[in-house]
């Protein structure tokens, strides 16, 4: 069954493959609905749950076996005399059992049956488990597990999360072999990985190294910076002794005493033969036990190749075999073998012999355990150390200490013992170096890690075998003891072949690095043929493909001689690529691009380690050289003659200092070459001479146009520069443009008047007394103070752009007021104008009385510009201020009639204008306060400010005008829109349906509202001529007051009054659209219209039916009817129409017509039901006559 979760469905898959179930299998189905659900349950919650931090999650899955007997029914074919086939068979019949007759029986056997059953457990290892399989997933994810959209997504997303893993069998076995097999061996790898053994850094190549095969190296110490053992490693070794220590006493042998009444004398037990004769079996069974673990012991092998599992060994058997012993010194073990002893029973002396035997192990493996600890230190260093060199270190006490071993242990004194713990030693070295050297990655290392790592890894295989050899030498020199006589090939086959292919991957390492020296950057300099040489180096790196390639391991011994195959084309291959590297060397020198380079890069190969044909031939391109150069000299003749009129010159540069700094680096490219030749002894013995006489007649032409360029700068310099130093410090321009009003009070622009060509000289003098030329003295003074200058300039620049930034700031207005201001600060800049130079003395007083000038004027702009803006605020205010205010409620039931809803939008105009009347009569005092910094007066009438006056009445009318025609566009756009803002009511008013109020008022009401708006400017009075004060109301005639506002610009304005009248076109309009919705209604009409009276006593008078009365009574129900159904309220524009009157009214009519039909209908239906009545009965007398 598929699971509904995708992530439970991919755990069933994974339990499945891994417990090896069939497709069909109905298990794991079974495991989630055990418990009403609750083991699945606890997959969701493992799935679902936030890890806690530093915590792990871990779902458990064990697999079981149940077995269940069943009775199956099975045919019995029975033979022609009537018994059975079967002989279980024929035992049942003889039994007794009544056998129906017949050809072929059934008989029902009983079968056991196997169930595969899956338990779970989250975090927990139920101790009913322990010898279960197991498989389990360890959640390496703190967050809760998404659920994956899909089974292919999930197969993909699921195993990053999870550590998958199964095992069977006793926990702690598992362990052992985990540890033993897989971590230790994995984080051994891992740390050569991640640390490169002790090789993170560069180091120096190693010195002192010969290429002869049978020259020793002295080893190399351990930096005391680097990590002696890997503690991780170390202390995995140790945990994996501890849990070998925990299984070794769970399998200790007890000898089993009997329980038997052992209280009385040993004489009074000699005499009771049956408890003598227990006590015997007892003694043989120790004496098979024991016998039994001596002979397990002694065939025994160490769990490992390494030499730790020697200590392991031993270290078991001592445990086990001191036990034995401790038991056998038991009282109660002593009280039996005086029991069996005193009663002469043979197996006491069978005993005695096989406990002295148990001794003698026991003592042999204390002995060789106690010596072995010794070593232990060593050989954990060689299992554990961080680095080679701890390996390179440990040898020597190694075999010092093996030495010592030999000479007093009483057991590890012979060929048998000692060359397996040896060979142990050598096969761990073999494995430390294999792990460090990886032919497939080591030349992807750089190149002197790498020969490092080649190099230590030969020299622990080497310091091996000198260790081994200078030991064996003390051992017969001191004559005491047996000589090491030991094979050799068991000890030294595989780790000298090792230690030779290390010494051919340094030397291949050594080869790459002499060509990488021969064609580095040097040669592609003198050649300037990159593409071939990185054709070469090309070939170069692929001269160790083959061995990264290589399909076999090159450390085997089997495989010596593929390994040399390899090595063989290697060697070949390298001096192929010595002759076409000599042939390109050859081309190369006849086409040379720089003599400097290729003379630099040949004494460079002096000094460096190269291939040595390469180097030797290079040796014998002197005379190339010298060539080249005297092609460089002609080269560097074209280049003066050809741009010395107008030479290159560096940013910043001056012309003059530039060219003759071109010049001089002409002269300086081939000086600096030619100097390095005459230094070289095989170029002194050169026949090439004529290049000498090339270089000095260039020199020469040279430092005559050097000569003529400066001496025409100096003669130019001292006539320019005292007229340039007497120009004015500003200058005053005027702009061709036509001037306004503003341009002619400012008069122009400013500008500092510091001419370019000073700043040349200085630059020139700058440049050409760092070329060691002599400069004029004034030339020399103006350089000196190039800094004071610049300031100048810097300073008087700021000022100008001040004063000008002010002024652009100005509107004509300002610029009108502020005259008398602008006339300050232009007298203080007309000194530097006409007075003072660049020789003067008074600059710096000029600067700061400029500055306070130009400062105070900006400090006036912006306090006026500061009012300005107070007052653009406040105009701001006025023009975008809502005089036609309104809330619209949020439920149409409480919108307000027309008159309340004109009422509140008068309300609201009446407090807005008041709070913008205050907002006008604040301009006039900030007008004045701009009065006061200007003219230093606050009448508010200054005859000086009337324009400015005129120029913010003017801004005030336009405010106004945008308040104005702002609101009345935004009314006009409301009535085009669909929000309710009031609510009328529809009554009828027979004859005719009409508002309430009528269309007229509403009308006039908002008319009114819009005229209210425009008046709203009377309140803002007007200013009196020439001044910023209101004007007084007027007296005109005996009783009229007249108040002078804005109220009649604002109102005869054409686009106030187009906008006025657009809102009235569209008022009519929507009143309008009104009266054609409410003609729906007027198909009642005639319900008020005609007389009811009159009309239904002409209908009566026709004696109609009944039928007929019906009839006109349902005509004026459906009416009624159609009425009830009609909307009460409906949104028209701006309207919200109440039509609940007109509706209730129509409604009493059509009653009303129903109440007069029926009034009139009531006489003949009275008299029609007597009759009927008189009809019946004479019928019923005359039935009864009959009858009777």
């Amino acid at each position: 069954m598929v699971h509904d979760d995708v992530r439970v469905e991919w755990i069933r898959r994974c339990v499945s493959a891994g417990f090896n179930l069939p497709d069909d299998s109905k298990c794991f189905d079974e495991l989630l609905e055990r418990g009403d659900g609750e083991e699945g349950d606890k997959m969701t919650r493992f799935l679902n749950s936030v890890q806690e931090e530093n915590c792990s999650s871990c779902l458990l899955f064990f697999k079981t076996t149940r077995e269940e007997e069943i009775e199956v029914e099975t045919p019995v074919e029975r033979t022609r005399h009537g018994h059975s086939s079967d002989p279980d068979e024929e035992t049942w019949i003889q039994s007794g059992a009544e056998i129906p007759s017949g050809g072929s029986e059934q008989r029902f056997d009983v079968q056991a049956v196997y169930h595969v059953e899956l338990h779970v457990a989250v975090n927990e290892y139920p101790e009913r488990f322990l010898k279960s399989t197991v498989f389990y997933f360890i959640r390496n994810t703190k967050e809760p597990v998404d659920e994956p959209p899909d089974m292919k997504e999930a197969s993909k997303l699921l195993p990053r999360l999870f550590d998958i893993g199964m095992h069977h069998g006793p926990p702690l076995f598992v362990l052992q072999n985990k540890l033993a097999n897989v971590y230790i061996p994995l984080v051994t790898a891992h740390q050569m990985k991640m640390t490169g053994a002790g090789y993170e850094s560069k180091t120096d190549s190693p010195e002192g190294e010969t290429s002869g095969e049978g020259e020793e190296k002295s080893p190399v110490k351990s930096k005391g910076l680097l990590t002696y053992r890997d503690e991780l490693l170390n202390r995995m070794y140790k945990y994996l002794g501890m849990v070998k220590s925990t299984i070794q006493h769970q399998d200790e042998t007890t000898l089993l005493i009997p329980e038997l009444d052992l209280e009385p004398a040993v004489d009074v037990l000699r005499s009771n033969a049956e408890m003598v004769e227990k006590l015997e079996q007892c003694v043989t069974n120790w004496h098979t036990q024991i016998t039994l673990v001596i002979e397990l012991q002694q065939n025994k092998k160490p769990q490992g190749p390494d030499p730790l599992a020697e200590i392991t060994l031993w270290q078991e058997r001592a445990s086990i075999l001191s036990g034995l012993s401790e038991q056998l010194k038991q009282p109660v073990v002593n009280k039996i073998l005086k029991v069996l002893t005193k009663a002469d029973a043979d197996i006491v002396q069978t005993l005695k012999g096989t406990v002295a035997e148990l001794t003698k192990y026991c003592v042999e493996s204390d002995d060789n355990l106690r010596f072995l600890r010794t070593l232990e230190r060593h050989f954990m260093n060689l299992a554990t150390g961080a680095h080679l060199n701890v390996l390179i270190e440990t040898i020597p006490p190694l075999m010092s200490s093996l030495q010592i071993v030999w000479m007093i242990s009483c057991h590890y004194n012979t060929n048998e013992r000692m060359v397996p713990l040896m060979e142990r030693i050598a096969w761990q070295l073999c494995q430390r170096v294999t792990q460090v050297i990886d032919v497939h990655t080591l030349f992807k290392d750089e190149r002197e890690v790498a020969k490092t790592k080649v190099h230590d890894a030969k020299q622990v295989l080497d310091q091996w075998r000198l260790s081994y050899f200078q030991a064996r030498a003390e051992i017969e020199e001191s004559g005491r003891n047996e000589r090491w006589e030991f094979e050799w090939k068991r000890l030294f086959e595989r780790t000298d072949h090792i230690a030779s292919v290390c010494h051919d991957l340094y030397n291949v390492l050594q080869i790459l690095e002499e060509f990488y020296n021969n064609f580095g950057p040097e040669l592609i300099s003198v050649t300037g043929d990159p593409k071939r040489i990185d054709e070469v180096l090309s070939r170069v790196d692929h001269l160790v493909l083959p061995i990264e390639d290589v399909s076999f391991n090159p450390f085997e011994f089997g495989k010596m001689s593929s390994w040399k195959m390899i090595m063989q084309d290697f060697n070949t291959t390298v001096q192929a690529i010595e002759e076409e590297a000599i042939n390109f060397v050859d081309q190369s020198f006849k086409t040379l691009r720089s003599s400097a380079a290729a003379l630099e890069m040949l004494l460079k190969f002096k000094n460096i380690r190269s291939r040595e044909a390469i180097n030797n031939h290079l040796k014998r391109k002197f005379n190339d050289i010298l060539i080249q150069y005297c092609k460089e000299v002609e080269s560097v003749n074209e280049i003066f003659e050809t741009e010395k009129d107008n030479p290159p010159l560096n940013r910043n540069e001056p012309p003059v200092a530039g060219a003759i700094r071109w010049a001089h680096s002409l002269s300086h490219r081939i000086k600096n070459t030619i100097l390095p030749f005459l230094k070289v002894p095989e170029m002194l013995e050169s026949t090439q001479c004529k290049a000498v006489k090339k270089y000095i007649e260039m020199s020469m032409k040279i430092r005559d146009y050097s000569e003529k360029k400066y001496e025409t700068w100096r003669a130019e310099t001292e006539r320019n520069l005292p007229l340039l130093m007497k120009n004015t410090l500003l200058v005053l321009v005027t702009s061709d443009i036509l001037p306004t009003e503003k341009r002619l009070q400012t008069g122009g622009r400013y500008i500092v008047n510091f001419a370019t060509e000073i700043k040349e000289i200085i630059l020139e003098t700058k440049h050409l007394v760092s070329l060691d030329y002599n400069v004029p003295d004034l030339a020399q003074n103006v350089a000196l103070q190039k800094d004071k200058f610049i300031q100048y300039e810097i300073d008087l620049d700021n000022v100008v752009n001040c004063y000008h930034s002010a002024m652009d700031s100005l509107s004509d207005a300002l610029v009108t007021m502020l005259a008398p201001q602008i006339k300050a600060v232009k007298t203080n800049l007309y000194l530097g104008c006409k007075r003072l130079n660049w020789n003067s003395l008074g600059i710096s007083d000029f600067i700061s009385h400029g500055n306070q000038a130009v400062s105070k004027f900006k400090l006036v702009v912006s306090q006026v510009q500061k009012n300005e803006r107070d007052i653009e605020s406040k105009l701001q205010s006025i023009a975008m201020a809502n005089l036609l205010k309104y809330q619209v409620p949020d439920n149409s039931k409480d919108l307000p009639s027309v008159k309340e809803f004109c009422a509140r939008i008068d309300q609201e105009r009446i407090k807005t204008v008041d709070l913008l009347r205050r907002k006008y009569a604040d301009i006039g005092p900030l007008i004045t306060k701009t009065e006061h910094l200007t003219r230093g007066t606050t009448s508010g009438k200054s005859k000086f400010m009337a324009d400015y006056y005129i120029y913010w009445e003017r801004k005030v009318l336009d405010s106004l005008m945008k308040m104005v025609l702002r609101n009345t566009q935004t009314f006009n756009a409301l009535l085009r829109g669909s929000i309710p803002l009031f609510q009328v009511n529809v009554i009828l008013s027979a004859p005719k349906i009409v508002l309430q109020p009528q269309s007229k008022d509403i009308y006039w009401l908002i008319m009114q509202c819009i005229r209210d708006c425009v008046e709203s400017t009377k309140q803002f009075v007007r200013w009196m001529h020439g001044t910023c004060i209101e004007c007084p109301p007027q007296q005109r005639g005996e009783e009229e007051v007249v108040t002078f506002s804005f109220c009649s610009d604002v109102g005869q304005h054409p686009q106030v009054n187009e906008s006025v009248m657009t809102v009235s076109q569209n008022l009519q309009r929507l009143l309008l659209s009104v009266d054609q919705y409410l003609v729906h209604w007027k198909r009642y009409r005639p319900l008020w219209e005609k007389n009811k009276s009159i009309f239904n006593e002409k209908f009566a008078s026709r004696n109609p039916s009944c039928v007929m009365y019906d009839d006109k009574l349902q005509f004026f129900s459906r009416i009624n009817q159609e009425v009830t159904l009609e909307p009460l309220f409906k949104n028209e524009h701006i309207f919200h129409l109440n039509l609940e009157p007109l509706a209730h009214t129509v409604q009493e009519a059509a009653e009303s017509w129903i109440r007069s039909l029926g009034s009139l209908l009531n006489k003949p239906a009275k008299e029609d039901l007597f009759n009927l009545r008189d009809e019946l009965m004479v019928l019923n007398r005359v039935t009864l006559f009959h009858m009777s």
